[in-house]
């Protein structure tokens, strides 16, 4: 990590062992990680304090993970925040449907802790340097 504010991450996932697995690595990694446990929560918590990415769910009780994305792409607030679904529906049908609400990556379950935290850092990095982007070009 450089010497930048801590990322701030949402992670949110009706499974309790997925998001303490989740808090854990990303917490050892230097993240500031906030979790929610149901689709309006994570609505919510996006509105208020913007993460910088968010691992969300497909499969939630109440908002799933779709309607969730699609809700955040169409809130100018949100719209821009990367987000990865976490899904243990792996059929294309359900990838290509991601990528066209506009997330950033489709990750299945199970997934490898270490790879997704590279991933994320990955992505963070790239909105980072968009960001410097867009502001030298403004």
């Amino acid at each position: 990590m450089s010497g930048q504010a801590t990322p701030h991450i949402l992670i949110a996932d009706d499974d309790p062992v997925i998001v303490r697995l989740l808090q854990v690595n990303f917490r050892l990694e230097g993240y500031e990680v906030e979790t929610a446990t149901h689709g309006e929560e994570a609505i919510k918590k996006a509105g208020e304090r913007p993460p910088g990415l968010i691992l969300l769910d497909v499969m939630m009780p109440g908002v799933d993970g779709w309607e969730v994305c699609r809700r955040l792409k169409d809130d100018p607030a949100t719209a821009a925040i990367p987000v990865v679904f976490l899904s243990a529906r792996a059929q294309e049908e359900d990838r290509k449907r991601g990528l066209e609400l506009g997330v950033a990556e489709y990750v299945t379950k199970p997934f490898d802790p270490g790879e997704l935290v590279a991933l994320v850092a990955r992505l963070l990095a790239e909105r980072d340097r968009g960001a410097a982007e867009r502001t030298r070009q403004a």
